[in-house]
């Protein structure tokens, strides 16, 4: 059976954010808010998590799932980011925007699309997340929390506890969410492409 915790979404409880780390090294897969909708989140170097990530949101490895960043240079660790790039993710991070980048070759390759080698990327706002973030010190890998058999997300963590209690380890309750999940933009071509529209202004990219 999944945990719950409720997280302060201003100040949020360190000894929580800890367990909550451990439970994320230990292969547990949480699902958390975030400053657009929840998500499913694991660890990076997590082969099994990744896997039953993927089952659980009904997915396969052609569909991009999102690195979750602390801040800009930890998106240049894991992506290529030439200085065009660069200036549109300092104008739009942290936010609710997901940008489609090249892997470096510090990402595991797995984890990058099977044929374009292109990875999704975010630095989210919500401050539980950040501190997850902080505490890990690494990205966390995550999904927006779209069912197999919905086509919107679940926001309320009650239901999700229902849903996936005995699918994932941990509920994370804090502020409200969003309904709408992230803007998706494709960053790499010469114009950026808007993939999905969400919750993020676009216009920021110019789109």
């Amino acid at each position: 059976m999944s945990q719950f915790f409720q997280i302060h979404p201003e100040n949020p409880q360190a000894r929580l954010i800890k367990q909550a780390a451990q439970i994320i090294h230990a292969g547990g897969i949480v699902a958390l808010p975030t400053d657009s909708c929840y998500a499913l989140v694991c660890h990076l170097d997590d082969k099994g998590a990744v896997e039953r990530l993927r089952r659980i949101r009904g997915v396969d490895e052609k569909h991009h799932l999102t690195l979750l960043c602390r801040d800009l240079s930890e998106i240049a660790q894991y992506a290529k980011v030439d200085n065009r790039q660069y200036r549109l993710l300092k104008a739009t991070t942290p936010g609710p925007f997901t940008v489609i980048l090249e892997a470096t070759k510090e990402l595991p390759r797995r984890l990058s699309h099977p044929s374009r080698k292109t990875i999704g990327l975010r630095v989210p706002e919500n401050r539980i997340v950040q501190a997850l973030l902080e505490e890990l010190a690494q990205p966390l890998l995550g999904t927006t929390l779209i069912l197999p058999d919905h086509e919107e997300p679940l926001t309320d963590s009650d239901e999700i506890r229902d849903r996936l209690a005995r699918q994932i380890e941990l509920v994370i309750e804090g502020e409200a969410c969003s309904l709408v999940p992230t803007t998706v933009i494709d960053l790499t071509d010469e114009q950026p492409v808007l993939v999905r529209q969400g919750r993020g202004d676009a216009a920021l990219f110019g789109l």
